[in-house]
Parts: C-alpha cells; sequence; structure tokens
C-alpha cells in the first residue's frame, strides 16, 4: 500500500508541474529565440513586445510548452493561445520548381504596394497580425516570384513584425542555462550546456549523493544539482570568509520545499574546524538573505539585455499566505559532524575568479577517499597548472582534461545543415578521483 501510494503522489506531483501556477518563475521565448526573458506570473505582472505592453495573467494555469500570440483586445494588446498548423512547414511535400530563383529580384522598396497608412487602418478596424501578414503578401509584386524557401522566410519575418509569438517555457538546468549563455554569458563564467550536463556527469552527481560545491556562477551549478538530486541527499555550498556567494540563478528552478531544505551553505572555517560553532550570526544571515531576494526581484531592464526578471508591483490575492522555504540556508550542525566524519561523496568547484589550485587544495580533503571531483573553468591553462600539482602532492589519480563540443545543425526540409554562427568554446573540466596521501609502511622481508 505504500508502494502504491508513493507512486500516486509522485504522479500528481508530475501532472501539476505541468501546468503553471500562481508566482512560478517561467522562461518567455518570443518570435523562436530572438528575445529571452525571466518573468513570475502574477497578476500584476506584464510583457513588453516592442511598443505593446501584455498582461501575463492568461499564462496562469496553462501548460508549459504553450503558445501565444499577440492580438489587438478591447482593452489592448493581449496574449492568446495559439495552436499552428503543420501546412506551412511541409515544404518537401509541395511541388518544388528548381527553375525559380532569386536573381531577378532587386530590392528597390517598391514592390511592396500596401503602405504603413493602410495598415494602421487595418488596425484600427481590428484586423488580427494574421490578417496583416496576408495583406502583404497579398500586396507584394515579387513574392510569387520568389522561391518556396523565400517566400517562407518572408512570411515568417513579417510574421514576428505584426503578430509575435510567445512560447511558455519551463526554467531547468538546460534552458536556463542556454538563455544565460546566449544573453549574459559572463554571468555564467562562459559555461555551454553541454559542459554543465558533462559537469554532473563527472561530478557523479546522483540520488542521495552530499555533494560539496564551490559555485561562483551565480548558484546555476546548485540548481542543477538539487534538481537532478531530487529532495534526496544535499548541496552543500562552501566559500571563503563569512559571506556565501549568491545562488540568486537556483532560485529561478521552481524547485520544491523539500528541494530547498536539501540546499545549504557552509564556510570552509565550519567544514575544517574541530567545533561545529557557527561562524555567521544569525543577524548575518536574515541581512544577506534578504539582499540575495531584492536581487532577484530587481531584475534586468528589457530593453537593454533582453533578458529580464519581470517584478511584481502589486500583491496579488491567490498567493498562498504560507511562506516558501529559500534555498541557501545555513547547514545543520548534525550534517556538518556527519559530514567530517565521513567526508562528502562528489566535488564540483566553478568558480572562475579563484586560482583552481589555491581552492582545490582546500577542499578536497573534506572529501570521502575515492570520491570522484570536477572542476570548471574557463581557460585550460588554470587546469592544467592544477593537474599538474595534484600529480606532484599524489592526492588524485585519474586525471584528465576535457573539452567538451556542441554543433547546432539547422534541421530544415532540404536544408539541413551546421549553423552558420556557432560557438567557438564552451569552457574546460578537470576530472578526477581523490585518493589517500599516507604512504604504504615498508614490510620488512
Amino acid at each position: 500500500m505504500s508502494i502504491n501510494k508513493a507512486v500516486d503522489e509522485d504522479s500528481n506531483q508530475n501532472i501539476n508541474s505541468r501546468l503553471t501556477w500562481e508566482s512560478c518563475n517561467v522562461l518567455l521565448d518570443i518570435n523562436d529565440g530572438d528575445r529571452l526573458v525571466f518573468a513570475r506570473l502574477t497578476a500584476a505582472s506584464t510583457l513588453k513586445i516592442g511598443n505593446k505592453k501584455c498582461s501575463l495573467q492568461p499564462l496562469i494555469g496553462c501548460p508549459f510548452g504553450s503558445l501565444f500570440q499577440v492580438e489587438s483586445g478591447k482593452e489592448g494588446p493581449i496574449l492568446t493561445r495559439f495552436v499552428p498548423n503543420a501546412e506551412g512547414n511541409n515544404l518537401e511535400e509541395k511541388d518544388v520548381d528548381g527553375s525559380k530563383d532569386n536573381r531577378a529580384l532587386v530590392d528597390n522598396n517598391t514592390a511592396q504596394s500596401l503602405t504603413s497608412e493602410d495598415i494602421d487602418e487595418m488596425r484600427k478596424q481590428g484586423a488580427k497580425g494574421d490578417e496583416i501578414v496576408e495583406a502583404l503578401i497579398a500586396n507584394s509584386a515579387t513574392f510569387e516570384k520568389k522561391t518556396l524557401f523565400s517566400q517562407e522566410k518572408y512570411r515568417v519575418k513579417k510574421q514576428k513584425k505584426y503578430a509575435p509569438r510567445v512560447l511558455l517555457r519551463r526554467p531547468f538546468a538546460r534552458s536556463i542555462c542556454e538563455a544565460y549563455f546566449k544573453k549574459h554569458p559572463d554571468k555564467i563564467g562562459f559555461m555551454r550546456v553541454d559542459a554543465l550536463s558533462l559537469l554532473l556527469c563527472l561530478g557523479n552527481v546522483t540520488a542521495n549523493a552530499d555533494v560539496l560545491v564551490v559555485d561562483m556562477l551565480g548558484g546555476i551549478i546548485t540548481g542543477a544539482i538539487a534538481e537532478r538530486l531530487g529532495g534526496t541527499g544535499y548541496v552543500c555550498n562552501t566559500y571563503r570568509g563569512s559571506s556565501p556567494y549568491p545562488v540568486d540563478i537556483a532560485r529561478m528552478f521552481n524547485l520544491s520545499d523539500e528541494i530547498c531544505k536539501r540546499i545549504v551553505h557552509a564556510s570552509l572555517t565550519d567544514l575544517n574546524s574541530s567545533q561545529t560553532g557557527a561562524s555567521v550570526s544569525e543577524n548575518q544571515e536574515e541581512t544577506l538573505a534578504a539582499t540575495h531576494s531584492g536581487a532577484l526581484e530587481e531584475g534586468v531592464s528589457a530593453e537593454d539585455a533582453g533578458m529580464d526578471m519581470t517584478p511584481e508591483k502589486v500583491p496579488s490575492p491567490i498567493i498562498k499566505p504560507c511562506k516558501s522555504i529559500k534555498a541557501g540556508q545555513k547547514a545543520p550542525l548534525e550534517a556538518i559532524k556527519l559530514w567530517k566524519e565521513n567526508g562528502f561523496s562528489s566535488l564540483i568547484i566553478a568558480a572562475p575568479e579563484q586560482d583552481p589550485w589555491g581552492i582545490t587544495k582546500e577542499v578536497l580533503p573534506l572529501l570521502s577517499f575515492s570520491a570522484p571531483f570536477a572542476i570548471y573553468h574557463q581557460y585550460a591553462q588554470p587546469l592544467a597548472t592544477c593537474m599538474h600539482n595534484l600529480q606532484i602532492e599524489k592526492m588524485a589519480i585519474g586525471l584528465q582534461i576535457s573539452e567538451p563540443w556542441l554543433r547546432e545543425y539547422q534541421v530544415l526540409p532540404s536544408r539541413t545543415h551546421p549553423h552558420m554562427q556557432m560557438s567557438a568554446f564552451g569552457g574546460y573540466i578537470l576530472s578526477g578521483t581523490k585518493i589517500s596521501s599516507s604512504e604504504p609502511v615498508a614490510s620488512s622481508n
């Protein structure tokens, strides 16, 4: 009975997690990746697309993966559900005339007979964005002379301008990493999504693991590990000094309270000391948590960065009165004592601003023997120096530096090829296994 009950609870949780809810975080993909926006869904949240300001309230309660289109309503622009048809993309089923080409077309701005005044008049009459696009195609003198591929490009270009679409995406490790790598790669240390997945794999992040993390990338490593653990084990962020590193990105994952309880932090002084006393006072903890929460809600201007966090302007009456648990609480003394006795099961370091060898020699003794570790850095030379020192000190075996490589392809009928512009690299990872550095006692014959 207990197994069936657990299965039912897990099934209900998965069903509910497919729909958005009040005050949850979402990733909005505008016009197929042209702009990426992090937003928190509330009754007062808005999204600015071009010169139009739309409310995000229609997105609450919709399943992730839904597509919305900006339409003109009675009270202004609104987001409505849109279901695309599959007719426009099946170019391979159409009769492709090989005699057509675009060599005779001249771009002199005289092919379009529909003026901007005519488009404004259509908008005043309540014409939808798709109707304006069809009118532009009908009044184009060169549309029929173009190839089918050029016609599709023209249609998509006009659709993005007059009928923009918004894709509702779930914020998880891959989507968050891709969004930051596209708009703000410096905030995550220029880590690509394949490097993040390889880092978790080499760090042996599995269920019930106690992972020691040095995360100076805003919390994306912490959130990805906690997401994979799924409420089992612990993610312990360690740091030098008295202030832990911010984990604002981890709060975008929509992690449950049970998973947030597993995200803790402890300073190197606490982990290395013989006593289990806390080095940071409760007042400093509350001040730091308030600072991180304020930094998360401020966001980035959509006009400057193209990716922002929409702040909550007016309190919504639908928000639950109970206070949710924040990720990154102080590690309990019992857990710290247990880690001192048994050690952590794995170690992941992502601190581009620190010397890899300097931080590794401090945190590596906290691991248990035969535990794996993985160190990420933007450049290879600091990792090569760290690898050389680990070999000299005989602290680890199986050392290797990996350089992940990812190529993105455009997959379209008769037009499948690698993208013309790709990222050159996504960083480097040093991995290995900790061993006992004590010399064995020589036996006398």
